[in-house]
């Protein structure tokens, strides 16, 4: 019986969004299946302490665990990468690599290559963070993908395992309040908050593609097992787009 394609995915400890929503976008999909390994999270602020949680080595014993699996692709499902740096997440894609032998990616990553491949130029900025981080995710969209941010809206919560009680009443009218105005896409970042599970309404309703980071990194670990991301239905435009040479 051959086996189906195997996406570990890297966890923070105090995520309870991620890993069902996976799981149901995947439900009908028999040709894969997701597989998840942990490490400490539970802060998300520009403190020592919170930054210090993204330190390589705890991630890298998190990936040893999946690869005794021998899954097909690792990924950090997380978006430290977005105030930490991309080039962080490059390295931490290439050390897994070295220490696993198996490709890697990261939330963050996924979500600039869909916006590369879909010729993305403008995004509205919904997450449950802080100013702060806010302001740097928006700097590295600029500075390293020459993307514009237009709008911006965050709750001011440093919790993590808060982000996930967010009611989608809420996170409608962060999508409300920053669509009022043009862009490309919708760019959703954190993987500890459901709004994606709503994904087909808010872009029918507000006109408008959500780049989720959940949704994303599924769009490009499936590409990276060599399965057509196109297989997902009802879970976003991302998965239907067709791809324009840039």
């Amino acid at each position: 019986m051959k086996e189906p394609k195997k996406i570990g995915m890297l966890t923070p400890s105090s995520n309870t969004a991620l890993e069902p929503i996976c799981s149901r976008m995947l439900h009908d999909v028999p040709e894969v299946t997701c597989h998840y390994s942990r490490f400490e999270v539970t802060k998300i602020s520009l403190e020592q302490d919170s930054l210090s949680q993204f330190n390589m080595e705890p991630m890298l014993r998190a990936a040893e665990l999946l690869a005794h699996a021998e899954v097909d692709v690792i990924a950090w499902n997380g978006t430290s990468g977005g105030w930490i740096g991309f080039d962080v997440d490059r390295k931490l894609c290439e050390a897994i690599t070295e220490r696993t032998g198996i490709p890697a990616t990261t939330s963050m990553l996924s979500q600039i290559r869909a916006f590369k491949e879909h010729d993305i130029k403008s995004v509205h900025l919904v997450t449950p963070y802080i100013p702060e981080i806010n302001k740097l995710i928006a700097k590295q969209y600029k500075e390293q993908c020459g993307i514009e941010t237009v709008n911006i809206s965050g709750l001011d919560i440093t919790h993590n395992r808060s982000f996930s009680l967010v009611s989608q009443e809420r996170i409608e009218d962060q999508i409300k309040e920053v669509t009022v105005s043009p862009a490309d896409a919708l760019s959703v970042v954190c993987t500890n908050f459901p709004a994606v599970s709503k994904v087909e309404y808010y872009e029918e309703k507000y006109n408008i593609p959500m780049y989720d980071t959940i949704n994303v990194l599924m769009w490009e670990c499936l590409k990276m097992v060599d399965i057509d991301p196109n297989i997902l239905k009802e879970w976003g435009k991302v998965f239907s787009k067709v791809t324009v040479n840039n």
